[in-house]
């Protein structure tokens, strides 16, 4: 197996001619891959309405300031920034300022991220391992459940993914051609990542590095004086603008929601920062089923609703990364730069580091953070699959690729009975279809081609049944609210969080039959991970007289607030910020703004009932004042206070 393995064609590169034949088969697979894409991306986008509206809110305020679009503000006014950096919201405000404000404006642009993301990986994988290898890895990336849910939301991941994929196309590049202009485009991007989603971007960072060190085809001085011009890249990608936050004057810029002191640095560095790995969030309130957010050990990404959503490919590609390490391990000096040797170390790294801190972190996590393991899943699968079927003459590789699929099939049913109630059938099927392919699949060496290919065909369509099962699902299924999860929602397997007491306005928790499917809920007390839809009523009774307010109302909580301010055109001040313990504003400025005539309504809710993190109770005073201060008045159920006979 080993020479079989070490001496593995690679399909011809883009330098070499290509027969017209296979390019133009070529080409048909690659227009297919991204039709498809495209069809189940863009599918019925609008029935999830705003998607996550805490984001589309402030896309809705991007749109109508300059302001608001540069800090990533909740509201056109500029009360508080949402709680993460803006570079997804500079995309979505620009195409609702481009096209006016619908779920296709906030939604296509993440779609079209996704296939430019699947795109990118086919590119990269191609490059490496060849076309056929491209071509699954580009398909595996597209039905992964996770990667449909994301890039049909309107979340910072999508971005996010699609950085982190050309980051890793730029440093493949950059070490094919020791050419040191690749590696600083992508340390460009993963600045840029950071400007999506902080620090998360930078887990990928020591694993890109030690790519670089280990096969550039450069000396060892010029490889380092490469990383200390990229890490200056990263520095500038990534610092500019939180550069222009700490100098901008604080009087005229929002304040910085999730923070408790105003300050962009605590956010990187505290609550989306190390705070998500130690648990130790000043702010955080809630957390998921069983308490907290979830169990965490090395079984995390397989265990429950999270397995549905990633884990169908990581069994196949944790065991072919050790396949595709035992290929590459007698590179030496000579062979170093090996084009294999380094993806299999790039795309390896990734998932086990990025893998390990999403499994031991203690604190704020939901699955649908895992779409950034898609990328490197796939590319393991796409190349080590390929590599195993072109060895396949010999009875080491065809053993390896035939326990990969028995594996892979054993897991897809073991992942379908836990959804024992949706299409019960399909886990039958695919064992079936397992158990019928494995004899030919070990003896696919003496096929002949038409009939090899067959059961190569074959083999691929069952190992995909069930992620694109669960993708069709997931693409057919509406999604709101903060926390969505992907895959089909039956008793036994449940995602988002516990949902307590009443919602805002007195309305009841959770959803009718048929709504869009939401992770959220109301916490507490409060409006937390979903937002309101307000009655023609309530809508009407804000935009009246809103030109004549800085603010057409206020109300605790960010979700809380976007529902409104999405409804009425006009800015909602979202006290507390989005888990309603940021002190913005205090009781004392708030009165202030109400004094001078600035907020029109305030809608009744005290936010979360407790402040255990360490977060402030700035909204509880505030909603306490308000409540003691004002007449209510009640429309269906939505209690609404009057507060411009203050002025």
């Amino acid at each position: 197996m080993t020479s079989t393995l070490s001496s593995a064609p690679v399909s011809p590169t883009p330098d070499r001619p290509v027969p017209r034949r296979r390019f133009a088969a070529r080409h048909l697979g690659v227009a297919a891959l991204l039709g498809g894409t495209a069809a189940l991306y863009l599918w019925g986008l609008s029935a999830s309405g705003w998607a996550n509206a805490f984001y589309a809110a402030a896309a809705q305020a991007g749109a109508q300031d300059w302001t608001a679009w540069f800090f990533g503000s909740s509201d056109a006014a500029n009360a508080i920034t949402v709680d993460k950096t803006p570079a997804a919201l500079w995309v979505t405000g620009l195409s609702v300022r481009l096209f006016g404000l619908s779920s296709w404006s906030i939604l296509v642009p993440q779609a079209l991220m996704g296939v430019a993301t699947v795109g990118l990986l086919y590119a990269t994988v191609r490059r490496t391992a060849g076309t056929a290898a491209g071509l699954l890895a580009g398909a595996a990336m597209a039905l992964t459940p996770v990667a449909v849910l994301m890039f049909r939301f309107n979340n910072p991941d999508a971005l996010l993914t699609l950085l982190l994929v050309g980051a890793a196309y730029a440093v493949l590049r950059g070490v094919a051609a020791g050419r040191t202009g690749w590696l600083v485009l992508a340390a460009t991007l993963i600045g840029f990542g950071f400007l999506t989603k902080m620090l998360q971007a930078f887990l990928v960072v020591p694993v890109f590095a030690a790519v670089w060190l280990l096969a550039a085809p450069t000396g060892l001085h010029r490889r380092l004086r490469d990383l200390v011009l990229a890490c200056v890249a990263l520095l500038v990608g990534a610092g500019w603008w939180v550069l222009a936050v700490e100098l901008w004057p604080v009087g005229s810029r929002p304040y910085i929601g999730g923070s408790q002191a105003n300050s962009v640095l605590e956010l990187v560095f505290g609550y989306n920062g190390f705070g998500r790995i130690t648990g130790d969030e000043i702010g955080s309130v809630g957390g998921g089923f069983g308490g907290g957010w979830g169990r965490t050990g090395l079984t995390r990404l397989f265990d429950g609703a999270l397995g549905g959503e990633i884990a169908w490919l990581l069994p196949a590609a944790l065991v072919l990364l050790g396949v595709l390490l035992w290929r590459c391990r007698r590179a030496d000096r000579a062979d170093r730069s090996d084009p294999l040797r380094a993806a299999t170390i790039l795309w390896g790294g990734w998932l086990l580091l990025t893998g390990l801190v999403f499994s031991l972190m203690a604190g704020i996590f939901h699955g649908y953070y895992l779409v950034v393991l898609a990328p490197a899943i796939a590319a393991l699968v796409g190349m080590g699959a390929t590599v195993l079927w072109r060895a396949r003459a010999a009875l080491p590789a065809r053993i390896a690729l035939t326990a990969t699929f028995a594996l892979t099939v054993v897991w897809a049913f073991a992942l379908l009975t836990r959804t024992v109630q949706w299409n019960a059938w399909l886990g039958w099927t695919v064992l079936a279809a397992g158990a019928a392919l494995t004899l030919p699949l070990l003896g696919v060496h003496r096929a002949p081609r038409v009939v090899a290919a067959g059961i190569a065909t074959a083999v691929t369509a069952t190992v995909l049944a069930g992620p694109a099962a669960y993708a069709l699902d997931t693409a057919a299924t509406p999604h709101t609210g903060a926390v969505p999860v992907a895959g089909p929602q039956t008793e036994s397997r449940r995602g988002g969080v516990v949902l307590i007491g009443p919602g805002p306005g007195g309305s009841p928790q959770g959803r009718p039959p048929g709504a869009p499917r939401s992770g959220g809920g109301f916490m507490r007390g409060g409006g937390l991970l979903d937002s309101p839809t307000p009655s023609a009523e309530v809508t009407a009774l804000l935009q009246q007289d809103a030109d004549a307010f800085t603010w057409a109302a206020a109300a605790v909580g960010s979700n809380n607030a976007a529902g409104y301010q999405l409804a009425a055109g006009a800015p909602v001040m979202a006290v507390g910020g989005f888990n309603g313990t940021d002190p913005a504003p205090t009781l004392e400025q708030f009165q202030q703004l109400v004094a001078q005539g600035k907020v029109h309504w305030f809608v009744g809710g005290r936010g979360p009932g407790s402040t255990e993190s360490g977060g402030s109770d700035a909204a509880r005073q505030i909603a306490d004042w308000v409540a003691a201060t004002f007449p209510p008045t009640t429309v269906g159920s939505t209690v609404l206070y009057d507060l411009s006979g203050a002025s």
